[in-house]
């Protein structure tokens, strides 16, 4: 069983990872919102095109959508793994209200996709895409209203969106994997095999870890599953120190917690808003009204929108009332329902999924159209039901 997480241990390191989350969506916001301005502007033609040069063997947008956010993924598996182990993860009492409001957050806009795509089967491919919750974004909403909203719910959205984005590696893995190169795949178990190897001889010089991530990653990418996932396969293998009863300064030097620190802000500043500004750029020359009508459109919008709501708030609601567990300290109801519908921007991971659910940009760009849809009316609503409501005494 892991140590105790002191009173003054959570706050530092929770007020660490949301400074962070907070400031980079509030980038991220910024970057989505130039895309979309460049796109539709004389610099259309340059940005597109700029996008499918190619630089060796890959294109510059497959090159940051395989390779860079290869390091949002290994970011992303490090939180997964520490929260697991030693954060407000690591108990199932801690575990059961954020890990059920996830699921059900998950499995109800895929409901919702589903139901408006049922007469088009090439369209289904599709259904994961508005189940993802963006957490840069949210968290950057919700930082807006500083200590008007309780920490314990910012704990309870953070904690919910690692778990989400926990689900979308396992769905990518599963669900969005082409053709298999079986001698590359076996290449890469025994890369992992051998990080596992290292870890449990205590390893615990950084380097060999990212050398042979590195290895991994090309081998996961040849092998035909999506090579990001190589990412979070890397990071579950760095290795983690704990010490019953030792400061945290003493954690800090774990080689987990290191890395973790090393690529905050790159991933948060450089990494994401780089894969934003590449992908978010929607182009409406000659687009008509229509779009938003459209069944693709309105399975990504409404699933995000009402989707996420109904699963984050009637799974929280269920629980709550079942006794199995307590809404988040000093919440109201109202600000429960701001935060389950801030779930509902879903805009890095989804926009991701999207690219790996369809090829064809006509269909990308409906997918975006109902991304951007979606994920803002998400957030103005949050934002408006968070504005409202004050948090219990």
């Amino acid at each position: 069983m892991s140590p105790p997480i002191s009173a003054g241990r959570i706050r530092s390191t929770l007020r660490h990872f949301l400074d962070n989350e907070a400031s980079g969506g509030l980038v991220l916001m910024a970057v989505a919102l130039a895309a979309i301005v460049v796109a539709n502007s004389p610099l259309a033609e340059g940005y597109f095109h700029a996008l499918h040069v190619y630089v060796g063997p890959l294109s510059l947008q497959h090159w940051i959508n395989d390779a860079l956010m290869a390091l949002f993924f290994l970011l992303v598996g490090l939180e997964i793994k520490r929260e697991m182990l030693d954060g407000q993860l690591s108990s199932w009492s801690r575990r059961i209200l954020p890990g059920a409001a996830a699921l059900g957050g998950m499995v109800f806009p895929a409901l919702f996709y589903v139901g408006f795509n049922w007469e088009n089967p090439a369209a289904l491919r599709g259904w994961a895409i508005p189940t993802a919750t963006d957490i840069a974004f949210a968290l950057g909403v919700i930082s807006l209203f500083g200590s008007r909203v309780p920490a314990s719910l910012k704990i309870f959205l953070a904690a919910l969106a690692i778990i989400d984005d926990l689900g979308a590696v396992v769905v990518i893995a599963l669900f969005y994997t082409s053709d298999l190169n079986l001698i590359a795949l076996a290449g890469a178990a025994i890369v992992l095999a051998t990080l596992y190897g290292m870890n449990r001889s205590k390893v615990m010089a950084l380097w060999p870890y990212l050398v042979l991530g590195a290895a991994l990653w090309l081998l996961v990418f040849l092998s035909g599953i999506h090579a990001t996932l190589a990412g979070v396969l890397l990071a579950l293998t760095i290795p983690l120190k704990l010490t019953p009863g030792t400061p945290e300064a003493t954690h800090q030097e774990s080689p987990l917690h290191h890395l973790e620190h090393l690529l905050h802000k790159p991933v948060a500043f450089v990494v994401v808003p780089i894969f934003g500004f590449s992908n978010a750029g929607v182009s409406f020359a000659g687009a008509s009204i229509s779009i938003f009508w459209e069944p693709l459109t309105m399975g990504v919008a409404s699933g995000l929108l009402l989707g996420k709501l109904v699963g984050v708030l009637g799974t929280v609601a269920l629980l709550v009332k079942l006794g199995f567990a307590d809404i988040p300290a000093k919440a109201s109801w109202g600000q429960m329902t701001g935060v389950a519908a801030l779930c509902g921007i879903g805009f890095t991971m989804s926009l991701f999924i999207g690219l790996l659910a369809f090829d064809d940009p006509t269909v990308q760009d409906h997918v975006k159209m109902g991304i951007l849809l979606g994920s803002v009316a998400s957030g103005i609503i949050g934002a408006i039901i968070l504005g409202t409501f004050r948090r219990r005494a």
